[in-house]
């Protein structure tokens, strides 16, 4: 493992579940950003790896759900709404598709980051 590869490690390994959160929808938002430039700029390939990543880490979110909490099955049909969207995108390599999507995703991330700032 090289000393980059080490240094993020230890940074996931040490984040706080909000600052996971945090850090995995700014990921799935900067993909989607990426993937917008990619589709217009004509790379397909690196497009579709964008949207995959994206896609990725929404399956990663959907997956650690807890049950629990009422607000979980609205999350998860988000979610696969997301999901739907981004593979529709994927296949039409339509960014009007993604930047449908971006808003939203963008506005569950800042109120997860505002829900952590409250909680400390």
């Amino acid at each position: 493992m090289n000393p980059y590869q080490k240094y993020m490690q230890q940074s996931v390994n040490t984040m706080t579940p909000a600052q996971l959160l945090i850090a995995l929808y700014d990921k799935a938002i900067t993909e989607i950003n990426k993937a917008i430039i990619f589709i217009e700029d004509k790379d397909i390939p690196k497009a579709h790896n964008s949207i995959m990543r994206a896609s990725d880490i929404i399956d990663a979110l959907d997956a650690h759900l807890k049950v629990k909490y009422e607000i979980s099955d609205n999350l998860a049909a988000l979610y696969q709404y997301f999901r739907e969207k981004l593979v529709q995108a994927n296949v039409k390599k339509d960014p009007e598709i993604l930047k449908e999507i971006l808003p939203m995703i963008t506005e569950l991330r800042d109120a997860f980051y505002e829900a952590g700032k409250q909680v400390k």
